[in-house]
């Protein structure tokens, strides 16, 4: 296992200092299964962006939706 260090917002880097030992290893596991994929993809990442927000869209994560998810504690 290698360490890195990624830039996060002040509150995305706290909510993961706070989150539990288990809920911290789902978020490293997510981040490295999205790392290699789109390392991996032939499709440039801003198509795969658009995609996953087209998806988010279509499931109902409107942009207020969201910011509602990023400020809630």
């Amino acid at each position: 296992m290698a360490t890195i260090t990624i830039p996060l917002d002040a509150d995305t880097a706290r909510l993961y200092s706070e989150a539990p030992a288990d809920l911290q290893k789902k978020f490293r596991l997510l981040l490295t299964l999205w790392i290699r994929e789109l390392a991996m993809s032939p499709r440039p990442l801003q198509a795969i962006m658009d995609e996953i927000s087209q998806r988010a869209l279509e499931r109902g994560l409107t942009p207020e939706v969201l910011e509602s998810l990023l400020n809630a504690e």
